[in-house]
């Protein structure tokens, strides 16, 4: 079983079967000297992690990548997020590089013709720049999100940036983060209710039919090609 300990031993230290409120505790004590970060694409996830992190009442930063195509109820979410919790820094690391010059560079609809280079200028190169300057990355994925990421881990280090990464809901499950966004009145994207497990890009998200809350599935996500990931995260999507 893998294990994690801070500078002062093995008093501190964490396993992968750590409660999660334990290893968000750690995280907060063991890195407080360093630069630590968490990323959202304000997924049901990326809501419930950003809770659990804010009930320590410890000033942290939250990255996001206005991809300039979010939906409207992602912004509304947003804003939520922000008056909630007001210790909590939101910085949009977006691009800037707007749809109309973009489409001068590379073609109209280019999520269409190369949906790969889209994500790169909209999403994974943004993420280059914050992840430059970070020691320690928060991230909510979980391994049963998808098989690319089954093989997570709760602390590893990730070297396509060259951070450490720790995702402390890497063994939930959709339905158990469900519980805890109503147990917890955690604010969350609307369209969630209307079919939407997962909420990327207005283009290329869809909603999936029959598709329900605490579902959670990316069908509906690049849905007219063969990509099924951004690339964030080592070839590997938020």
């Amino acid at each position: 079983m893998e294990m994690y300990m801070d500078s002062r031993g093995l008093a501190n230290a964490i396993t992968e079967d750590t409660p999660t409120d334990q290893v968000i505790a750690w995280t907060l004590e063991r890195f407080a000297k360093h630069k630590l970060t968490m990323t959202s694409s304000f997924g049901m996830e990326g809501c419930a992690l950003i809770d659990m992190y804010a009930k320590h009442n410890v000033p942290m930063t939250v990255y996001y990548l206005d991809t300039m195509f979010f939906f409207p109820e992602t912004y509304t979410l947003r804003d939520q997020l922000v008056d909630r919790y007001p210790h909590i820094k939101f910085v949009n690391a977006g691009t800037t590089l707007t749809p109309e010059e973009q489409a001068k560079q590379y073609g109209e609809e280019l999520w269409k013709t190369d949906p790969d280079m889209c994500c790169k200028i909209r999403k994974v190169d943004p993420m280059a720049e914050v992840m430059a300057d970070v020691d320690v990355w928060i991230s909510g994925l979980r391994r049963s999100q998808s098989v690319t990421r089954a093989n997570l881990r709760l602390v590893e280090w990730d070297w396509k940036y060259n951070v450490l990464k720790v995702s402390p809901l890497f063994k939930w499950e959709r339905e158990q983060v469900w519980e805890y966004i109503t147990k917890h009145d955690v604010p969350y994207n609307k369209l969630h209710e209307q079919g939407y497990p997962t909420i990327g890009c207005t283009h290329c998200t869809k909603p999936v039919e029959g598709s329900k809350l605490g579902e959670y599935s990316r069908a509906g996500r690049w849905k007219d090609s063969e990509k099924t990931e951004c690339g964030l995260h080592g070839g590997e999507g938020i």
